[in-house]
């Protein structure tokens, strides 16, 4: 991963940027994180399956903003690591975008 990305990715899955430990999970509940690049239900598809795939995920929504930033919020139960979201949206295909303000 990209070290100057890593507080970023920290801040958007509540996580504490000072740690030194890039692989500091979330801790339960629910996190959002926002989406780059998805247009239609086949993206949200691929996005959900992906985070779906994550241990301690427990379901995955999205709010589809075709075009733009999509915010997705991943409900846990238990930790999940930052590094794995991150992966996952690459997967299918997308990227994180800045946090929310």
């Amino acid at each position: 991963m990209n070290s100057s990305k890593e507080p970023e990715l920290h801040h958007i899955l509540g996580l504490d940027p000072t740690s030194s430990d890039a692989e500091t999970p979330a801790s339960a509940g629910s996190s959002d994180v926002l989406v780059s690049g998805m247009t239609c239900s086949h993206c949200v598809a691929s996005v959900t399956e992906e985070l779906s795939g994550i241990e301690g995920v427990e379901g995955v929504s999205v709010d589809l903003n075709a075009g733009g930033t999509s915010r997705v919020t991943i409900r846990t139960s238990g930790p999940v690591d930052a590094a794995a979201v991150a992966t996952a949206v690459q997967q299918a295909g997308y990227r994180l975008a800045a946090s929310p303000s």
